[in-house]
């Protein structure tokens, strides 16, 4: 592989000055401070202010107080705001790319598609918030002397708990639809990765979202968590399917709303008429883009027998051929692990399936004389459930390739996992890839692609099954989640019941026969 090996020049952009104003935002009365590294070097970027219980209740306080004059502004106001947000986004793109790359050391081609995310939200829900949001008049139980009309009121404060890997994409874009919505924020970062979303608040503040509306708070999930989940009238949370276990629990206790999106083990099936140089080309994404670090990358590859070989040598050969370094232009195609300890997590998955009888193909080692959490691209072969790399998410670099028999075969493999929430299906005939794409138990599938473009289609909901996750993002329901509904029905006249004096036989005759004229006639 090519390396690019000179230490990695921190952009001019990053002042001390500038960092210092960004972690200023979060809610902190000075419990105390967290080191905040450049992943590509070790060095201090800033000291990070740790958040109390004292601090989180404070942040919420403030956000309802800022929540009921922005639920009280029109959604043409609100999304107003938004207009002027997606212009600043766009043009502060490369900067947003500097502190992305500096907290989480991923390559700056990944860092700026990670930019573009919260525009694209932006602009769906721009087009379809007011409809959706619009109250909604559905007749009542008696035709024209009664009428329900559903109204979408926001939850209140929304707390979202964003990880590491996106915090950008995650952090704002997951804060977006519930403001539109009308509600609050609380945002709770993860502590190596919080500078992105502190300059998109910034960002949304400068277009004109009320101070205060959307609060930041920081410190390891088991100090944060609890205090934040029971203060939230919703939570979104993006992360492991432990974690997000026991939020789902703690959230049931109070009796809110979550939406989790967990964990994968995310599989590939390579068709027997796939274009093997296009399969290629979006494996290489689908495995090693981020450095794997995507809950929707692939980790296992499913080959036909007679196209195993030939699809192994070109892979092997590719994934050597990948550019790996340390630098803020777009020339590494692969950066760092965000890292030491995930880098070690990632190394103890490949070791214990060497040592359990899986075959090295390539890679297979960290690359300290790059960065301290550089990593390999990696292929094994031979994996088996055993292993860790063959049941549990490794989130790296790091796939595995299996062979079938035949097309059954390979989507019982591929539905052999506790997790679903994302699948590829390669092959040049469309219709039998999506009817092979269909049958496996996923909440996302793309076809001729490993992952973007389900995730990149933002008016259609993505979320997991099983063990993957509850709920989704995007679509329609990415912003209804944040809303309960309030159904308001008018009755005109009262003719509920029986009348005055009238004989209750005579009037169940005329209401059973008023449901069998109203079924015939479509009127209900």
């Amino acid at each position: 592989m090519t390396l690019t090996q000179n230490r990695p020049v921190r952009p001019a952009s990053l002042t001390e000055a500038f960092l210092a104003k960004l972690v200023s935002r979060v809610q902190s009365s000075g419990g105390g401070t967290w080191r905040l590294t450049e992943v590509y070097t070790g060095d201090l970027l800033v000291e990070l202010p740790q958040s109390s219980p004292a601090d989180i209740q404070r942040a919420f306080t403030e956000a309802r107080a800022a929540q009921r004059g922005w639920a009280a502004t029109s959604i043409e106001d609100r999304l107003k705001v938004f207009k002027r947000a997606h212009a600043l986004f766009v043009d502060n793109a490369q900067l947003t790319a500097d502190l992305i790359q500096a907290e989480s050391g991923k390559n700056r081609r990944m860092a700026i598609e990670e930019s573009c995310d919260p525009p694209m939200v932006m602009s769906h829900y721009i087009k379809r918030a007011a409809r959706l949001l619009a109250p909604t008049k559905r007749g009542g139980p008696v035709p024209l002397l009664s009428s329900s009309t559903e109204i979408r009121q926001p939850k209140g404060v929304v707390g979202v708990i964003s990880p590491w890997n996106f915090p950008f994409a995650t952090g704002i874009s997951d804060a977006v639809t519930a403001l539109m919505a009308g509600n609050a924020v609380v945002l709770k970062p993860d502590n190596k990765t919080a500078l992105s979303p502190l300059f998109g608040i910034q960002m949304l503040e400068n277009a004109g979202l009320p101070k205060g509306l959307f609060q930041v708070v920081c410190g390891e999930g088991p100090d944060v968590g609890p205090t934040l989940i029971d203060n939230a009238n919703y939570v979104m949370f993006t992360g492991s399917t432990a974690t997000g276990r026991t939020i789902g629990e703690r959230a049931g206790r109070n009796l809110i709303g979550c939406c989790l999106e967990l964990g994968g083990k995310n599989p590939m099936i390579v068709l027997e008429d796939a274009d093997l140089d296009e399969v290629v080309q979006g494996a290489l994404f689908g495995v090693f883009g981020n450095t794997g670090q995507i809950c929707m990358h692939i980790e296992r590859i499913y080959l036909p027998n007679s196209r195993y070989d030939e699809f192994k040598v070109k892979f092997k050969a590719a994934a050597e051929a990948l550019t790996i370094g340390a630098s803020y232009d777009f020339g590494p195609e692969l950066g760092s692990l965000v890292s030491v300890d995930h880098k070690d997590r990632v190394q103890s998955h490949v070791d214990d399936a060497l040592a359990k009888g899986a075959t090295l193909v390539t890679g297979g080692k960290a690359r300290p004389d790059i960065g301290p959490a550089f990593f390999e691209p990696t292929i094994l072969e031979n994996v088996t459930k055993e292993m860790l790399a063959g049941s549990c998410e490794t989130f790296g670099p790091v796939v595995a390739l299996h062979r079938y028999d035949s097309v059954d075969h390979a989507i019982e493999l591929a539905n052999d996992t506790d997790y679903g929430l994302n699948a590829s299906v390669w092959g040049t005939d469309l219709k039998a890839a999506a009817a092979v794409g269909a049958r496996i138990h996923s909440g996302n599938v793309n076809i001729n692609d490993s992952l973007a473009t389900a995730y990149a289609s933002k008016g259609t909901p993505s979320g997991g099954v099983k063990q993957s996750g509850v709920g989704a993002r995007h679509g329609d329901q990415g912003l209804l989640k944040y809303t309960d509904v309030q159904n308001l029905a008018v009755l005109k006249k009262q003719v509920l019941g029986a009348r005055p004096g009238q004989n209750y036989e005579d009037y169940v005759k005329g209401m059973l026969g008023g449901l069998r004229m109203m079924r015939k006639t479509g009127i209900r």
